[in-house]
């Protein structure tokens, strides 16, 4: 019987190793695909660089700022400050 498992291990573990690898480069070909490079003539997705989709200085609000009717929310907030940062505290009423 240990006669026939060191025979067999090499087998199993090589055709392991290929599906594997064979998987491996099946997920990473799904996301090179993800995106289309320039002259793919894929759908059109955002560009960067100047070009159309550019957001370059466009203000982004995140869902969480908005009330129940879109609107940016009057409440005060909750921040968060780590010990170590170096900036002063800044507050609402400040003008700076």
């Amino acid at each position: 019987m240990t006669s026939f498992l060191s025979q067999i291990f090499p087998v199993v573990y090589g055709a392991c190793f290929v599906f594997l690898l064979w998987q491996a480069f099946r997920v990473m070909g799904q996301g090179f695909r993800a995106f289309p490079r320039s002259g793919d003539g894929g759908e059109s997705l955002p560009e960067v660089g100047g070009r159309a989709g550019d957001r370059t200085g466009r203000l982004t609000i995140h869902p969480e700022l908005l009330d129940a009717d879109g609107q940016l929310t009057k409440e005060d907030l909750l921040t968060v400050r780590f010990s170590g940062d170096n900036e002063q505290p800044a507050f609402p009423s400040d003008p700076n």
